[in-house]
């Protein structure tokens, strides 16, 4: 198995812009499902920082009150404490869009609030297309003195409410808004990565490129204004990077990301990067056995084409996609607006692999629907990866974007072994057989509910998803705001590939 076979070359990332290495060898890359494993594992690596060490992290959403851990302080605190010792905080947050459309302008500025009292710094980052966001989410911390202990946690896990859920999914205490469907605690299907070894420097570039983008982080007077006096402008000299940390395991690792073509532009991306997106077309060729699949989205036919491709020139290739059962918005034209995208897509594979591609969704015991927001796709068992983007249009070329692949057939088979168990209700998934185990799981639970419920509910969390379905004057109507908002293009003009 060679690495370029699956791995992009840097020719093929195609920004020649960026300082990235290609990929790096050598590293350890521990998943960590859950928003409470992860926080727990934050938590702990935070709380052992010392003057002079490193804490950088991107957010997409901060709750500065957020709960690491049971009881515990919020994730500003902990922040703060770090700083309080001497460590050298940094933090680029997105702006955000207005509280009043469930997004989170004044969490966001109340964290790098927060942090600033501290003694450390945060940028509110709005360096995106009109409508855009910065989706990154990971977080850095390198030691002076311990550099064997420096990690990096890379996936779609924000800083934030509702994402603290255990593997028992009743949700997290502290819950942010979302649809009534999903109960005044939304349970919350997550994953991150802790990685250490050479591709922490890796992850360490992506944050300095960001940082030292000389654009302003704000274009609006009266918000340039307001992050002055707020000391929310400043933006000290990062530390020199120190040198990249010793192999310490077994796993290639390469870092994927996605970038807008926008102007002006980002100096280490000038035409915009896509590689998440250039990635999944390259290993969607390889694919021979089965793809497995978790994603908050699944928007976008032109997206989901290299997976419908790869199902029409492999017979023997299989599917298992797991979804969220509604979207994350609920009005009229808002949720007509989200579920365009998925109707083409499922349409699509099901075109192209008919009883080979299986779809579901989730719940939790008590029968409440599991909000997935994971974004994890395994092929073959060989190549695997867990990011924060979606399978989408939004994702693949207009948002900021930063992903984790791992090339080696234990840790893929691993992840999709215990992705599996869980939503399998079992101590060990099936090594092989998982398409039919997943289809007579779905298949019990639903049988169940159908038949009212009576007598004990059967192991699992599977339900078939059904495919969503939209009149034509409610598509008509919502079409032109999924294509303007919801998922729209952020290529350079006249493009078509990715």
């Amino acid at each position: 198995m060679r690495l370029e076979d699956w791995f992009l070359t840097e020719e093929e990332r195609g920004n020649p812009a960026t300082r990235l290495e290609p990929w790096t060898t050598g590293n350890l890359v521990r998943p960590l499902i859950h928003g409470a494993t992860y926080f727990r594992e934050l938590k702990r690596c935070v709380d052992a920082l010392e003057k002079d060490d490193l804490l950088l992290f991107t957010d997409w959403r901060g709750d500065p009150d957020e709960r690491l851990t049971d009881g515990g302080p919020g994730v500003a605190r902990v922040m703060a404490q770090a700083a309080e010792r001497g460590a050298l905080v940094r933090g680029l947050i997105w702006r955000s869009h207005l509280d009043l459309m469930r997004f989170s302008s004044a969490e966001n500025r109340h964290l790098g609030e927060d942090i600033e009292a501290a003694g450390g710094q945060a940028l509110l980052d709005t360096r995106v297309r009109a409508g855009g966001s910065h989706h990154q989410k990971f977080v850095i911390i390198r030691h002076d003195r311990r550099p064997q202990d420096d990690v990096a946690f890379v996936g779609g896990i924000d800083l934030c409410h509702s994402r603290r859920d255990t593997a028992e999914h009743l949700g997290d205490p502290q819950a942010a808004p979302m649809p009534k469907v999903y109960g005044p605690r939304p349970p919350w299907h997550d994953a991150q990565v802790a990685i250490q070894g050479p591709a922490v420097a890796e992850v360490e570039k992506v944050f300095c490129e960001r940082w030292e983008d000389p654009t302003p982080e704000t274009r609006q007077p009266l918000r340039r204004l307001r992050d002055h006096i707020e000391h929310l402008d400043d933006e000290p000299p990062l530390p020199k990077p120190g040198p990249p940390p010793a192999e310490c395991g077994p796993h290639p690792v390469q870092l994927l990301r996605t970038y807008p073509y926008k102007r002006p532009a980002y100096p280490f991306a000038p035409m915009g990067e896509r590689s998440v997106a250039r990635a999944y077309r390259k290993v969607l060729r390889q694919a021979r056995s089965l793809v497995y699949l978790e994603d908050q989205y699944l928007w976008s036919r032109e997206v989901i084409e290299p997976f419908a491709r790869a199902l029409e020139r492999h017979g023997d290739l299989r599917m298992i996609i797991v979804v969220p059962r509604h979207p994350d918005q609920d009005g009229w034209l808002a949720g007509a607006a989200s579920l365009i995208g998925r109707v083409d897509a499922l349409a699509r594979l099901k075109q192209a692999g008919g009883d080979r591609v299986a779809v579901y969704d989730l719940e939790n015991e008590e029968g409440t629907p599991i909000y997935v927001h994971a974004k994890v796709c395994v092929v073959d068992d060989t190549w695997a990866t867990v990011g924060s983007d979606n399978v989408n249009l939004r994702s693949w070329t207009y948002d900021s974007e930063l992903s984790c692949a791992v090339l080696d057939h234990d840790f893929a088979r691993s992840l999709r072994l215990t992705l599996a168990a869980e939503h399998l209700g079992v101590d060990e998934a099936p090594g092989e057989d998982v398409f039919e185990a997943f289809a007579e799981c779905a298949a019990r639970l639903e049988s169940w509910h159908r038949g009212g419920r009576r007598g004990p509910r059967p192991p699992g969390r599977l339900r078939p998803h059904s495919a969503p379905e939209l009149t034509r004057t409610r598509r008509m109507l919502a079409f032109p705001l999924y294509k303007l908002a919801v998922d729209p293009d952020g290529r350079p003009p006249g493009w078509r590939e990715f």
